[in-house]
């Protein structure tokens, strides 16, 4: 029995040895496959010959390893070895490729920590946002292998290209200057992720913001005896059950909607990938805790994106590395990131390679650094034991990461770049590449294809209008514009078909830069309605009804017409004005201008449900025979809410109707300045989108020609009044008007002049000396005297006095302390200002024939 079972045994294990090579022979299969095949990338891209680079101007750090980057790779090549011993399964670490010199360097030394001088790059979604715009991508050279280079970040940014290795160091060295804790990931990712195909995503400018769904407690209270007898339900149960019917059949046509997704969602889903789970790729890891990162994510270094650890297109990690450690995940990664602890101090999950510490320091709390420190003072002979475990990271061989104002303006490689998405289309251009401004285009397709296109969003920078974006509906042709503060008329957004008068428009305002409070107008060809914020009359909406035009005469060169739309209604609302009375308060009133009618609507007074109103019928001001026409009862109907009474003083009504026939003149103007308005808006539109003006900052001098021509102007000026004044302060002058000024002097009177020029330097020293000594004798004295009268008078002082004392006499020594200081300065520097001025004399050209031997 014993030799049947050994025989079962090794057929088992022959059988399981010759699926292991099937399976072996089969992965090379493939990975020849692949070889051959092309990772999905733009055709329009060619191919860069990354041989033909010039390294002739490189750093040494680049062509040699320094003494402490050998021992590196040695202990590096160690813990390879150790790794491949115990893991034998596993693939080998991506741990010292070579660089573009061709010499070999320890990934975490291409790491260079690097905080650029620009705001947008102080964020991780800044720099994540420059590397995936600035970089072209180029696949790796066989998709289930890492690469056999990796080069410098600063070589990547003079060629903007790499791979996914390339793009996470550079964004890795950027986010740990900016104070991240980010790391470099070494790991498995889908295809779609590996080969940067957007193409069966959502183009992350059209994604919702995802509503939140609070769940509702159903928290059922206890039975109560003694409870308080509920109010009586006055809904109707009618309305209640066609409310229940529509909620039903919304509900249905929802899981209808979900169902016909979900097929579509089938049909376009991605095809079976033979390399699942094994197509190589690096991104970068941001732990949460530093720059108050909450939790932690990973960024998808080639768009710039960041992700869940928890993201199912993430498959495995090998390893992880920064600038000072490496580490090796033992974590099993058959359900993908989604169960692996980003701990990188705990030793069982994560293999360290440089052990001077189990945990990264940036990770220990307080006490537990603390606690650290004084464990490593008190291991010195341990650590002197296993001195090769806690060898330190060399510094970067890398050379310092600039990027120039230009190169950060101008981002993509040409200044465009174009992503396509499922269903769209991005474009992003460098600013003032484009002529009107634009910067970004999103074009929405209806199909898979792209073919139909159904919206198109432009954003705009520079511009001189303020335009931020434009979104334009091609289906219904409708226009929207947004404006940032600061345009000429105040516009915020302006929603149009068609910039031609009297047509559909819909203009907002920013209504903290207007007068008149407008926040809103809306036009079409018979109504324009506008909203008001702000008023101190409390009106809130006007809205206005015109009747149709007659005949328009057109002027020449201009858009407005003299016969105007005959206004046929004006209505306008009030808020509620809270110093009058209720039944005195407006709250809406209306002007039918063709009916000669006036209907007023008050606001509701409390416990009332019906409001006032008052209807005034205007007559003309005579009748036929010339009499002038009396206020009759007839001419104005009242309701007063609460009162049966009618109100009966027909003085208070002729002047109430009085009042209301001027203000109705003014809002005729007012409609009038209104139309007026509308049309100078649209002709400065088509004036501004007909003649694009983009500004250009006064500090940006390469682009502001006007600006640079100033600063150099002012430079060259300067340079002059210099000069100018060093010629106009001669030293010598009020020496040489005393010998006459003369040209050729005399040994004597040049030996004079300097003589004179020498003592009256001395004087003046001495004189500065003097005065010095003085101010420092007499706050002396001042101090002897204050303590003088202190030590006289202490006993009778309060305590406010006694500060005063205290703060008097720090104040004088101060002083006496300043004036000592600057005594023996001037007792120091005097002989050196007296020897400066003889050696200037010596070496004066008017005076150095005589006095060169002197």
């Amino acid at each position: 029995m014993e030799v049947l079972e050994e025989k079962e045994e090794e057929e088992q294990t022959e059988g399981e040895e010759l699926k292991a090579l099937e399976i072996s022979d089969n992965l090379q299969d493939v990975e020849m496959k692949v070889s051959v095949e092309q990772v999905c990338v733009p055709s329009d891209v060619p191919d860069f010959d990354w041989s033909s680079i010039d390294t002739s101007q490189l750093p040494s750090s680049y062509k040699t390893n320094s003494p402490k980057e050998k021992k590196l790779l040695h202990i590096a090549d160690h813990f390879l070895q150790q790794y491949t011993h115990l893991c034998p399964d596993r693939k080998l670490l991506f741990l010292h490729p070579v660089n573009e010199c061709g010499v070999e360097k320890f990934v975490s030394t291409t790491v260079r920590p690097t905080l650029l001088p620009y705001t947008e790059l102080y964020h991780w979604d800044g720099c994540a946002s420059f590397v995936s715009d600035y970089l072209t991508m180029e696949p790796l050279k066989s998709p289930i292998t890492p690469p056999s280079s990796l080069y410098s970040p600063t070589t990547i940014l003079k060629y903007q290209k790499g791979n996914c290795f390339d793009f996470s160091v550079l964004l890795c060295s950027m986010l740990i200057g900016a104070g991240y804790d980010a790391y470099c990931v070494h790991g498995y990712a889908t295809h779609e992720i590996c080969s940067l195909d957007e193409t069966l995503k959502l183009c992350p400018l059209l994604r919702k913001p995802q509503e939140r769904q609070v769940p509702k407690e159903g928290m059922k209270k206890k039975s109560n005896k003694y409870r308080v007898k509920p109010p009586p339900d006055l809904q109707s149960k009618f309305e209640l059950q066609q409310e229940a019917k529509k909620a039903a059949e919304t509900e249905a046509a929802q899981k209808n909607k979900e169902r016909e997704e979900e097929k579509v969602t089938e049909v376009e889903k991605p095809k079976r990938d033979p390399l699942y789970g094994l197509r190589v790729h690096a991104w970068v890891l941001v732990l949460s805790g530093k720059r108050e990162v909450p939790e932690t994510f990973f960024i998808n270094p080639f768009t710039g994106n960041s992700h869940s650890t928890m993201d199912e297109h993430f498959l495995g990690i090998e390893s992880v590395w920064n600038h000072r450690n490496y580490w090796v995940n033992m974590q099993d990664c058959w359900n993908g990131c989604k169960d692996l602890v980003f701990d990188l101090g705990d030793a069982i999950r994560w293999e360290i390679m440089l052990s001077r510490s189990n945990k990264p320091l940036q990770l220990l709390s307080d006490a537990e650094e603390e606690k650290e420190l004084s464990d490593r003072d008190t291991d010195d002979m341990q650590e002197k034991e296993e001195e090769d475990m806690s060898f330190d990271m060399p510094p970067s061989w890398v050379a310092p990461i600039q990027i120039s104002p230009r190169e950060f303006e101008t981002r993509c490689s040409q200044g465009r770049k174009v992503i396509l998405y499922k269903k769209a289309k991005l474009e992003k251009w460098a600013p003032y590449l484009n002529g009107n401004g634009l910067v970004k285009r999103l074009t929405v397709y209806a199909d898979l294809d792209c073919a139909e296109v159904v919206e198109v969003r432009e954003w705009f920078k520079n511009r001189e209008d303020m335009l931020d974006m434009r979104e334009v509906n091609k289906q219904t042709q409708l226009t929207t514009e947004y404006f940032s503060p600061g345009h000429l008329l105040g516009l915020k957004a302006h929603t149009y078909t068609s910039l031609e008068p009297e047509t559909e428009h819909t203009m907002e305002f920013y209504n903290e830069a207007r007068v008149d409070g407008l926040q809103k107008r809306v036009e079409n060809d018979n109504e324009m309605t506008e909203y008001f914020v702000g008023r101190d009359d409390f009106l809130h909406v006007r809205h206005m009804e015109f009747g149709k035009s007659g005949k328009k005469i057109h002027l020449a060169s201009t858009r407005t017409d003299i016969n105007s739309r005959p206004i046929v209604q004006i209505k306008e609302c009030f808020h509620r004005n809270l110093e009058k009375p209720a039944d005195e308060d407006v709250a809406e009133r209306i002007f039918l201008i063709t009916e000669e009618t006036i209907h007023l609507t008050y606001h509701l007074k409390d416990k009332y449900i019906t409001a006032s109103k008052k209807d005034f019928f205007k007559a003309a001001d005579r009748d036929r025979k010339g009499n002038e026409i009396i206020m009759t009862p007839e001419m104005c109907i009242t309701y007063q809410a609460g009162s049966s009474e009618k109100d009966k003083k027909l003085l208070h009504l002729y002047k109430a109707l009085q009042q209301l026939t001027e203000e109705e003149k003014q809002l005729k103007q007012q409609v009038r300045q209104s139309e007026a308005e509308v049309l100078n808006i649209l002709k400065i539109r088509e004036n501004e989108e007909t003649a694009v003006k983009l500004t250009v900052s006064i500090y940006n001098t390469e682009r502001n020609e006007k600006r640079r021509q100033q600063f150099e102007v002012m430079n060259t000026m300067e340079d002059e009044l210099l000069g100018q004044e060093e010629q106009d302060l001669d030293y010598l002058a009020p020496f040489l008007i005393q010998i006459g000024h003369r040209k050729k002097m005399t040994k004597g009177q040049a030996l004079r002049v300097r003589d004179d020029c020498l003592t009256d330097l001395k004087h003046r020293l001495i004189d500065k000396a003097n005065i010095i000594q003085a101010r420092f004798e007499k706050a002396v004295e001042e101090l002897q005297k204050k303590d003088q009268w202190f030590q006289e008078n202490h006993n009778q002082l309060s305590a406010e006095e006694e500060d005063d004392f205290l703060t008097c006499c720090s104040e004088i020594a101060f002083r006496i302390h300043i004036l000592a200081l600057r005594l023996n300065r001037e007792k120091q520097t005097a002989p050196q200002k007296y020897l400066s001025l003889e050696e200037k004399l010596r070496k004066d050209p008017r005076l150095a024939e005589y006095l060169g031997h002197a």
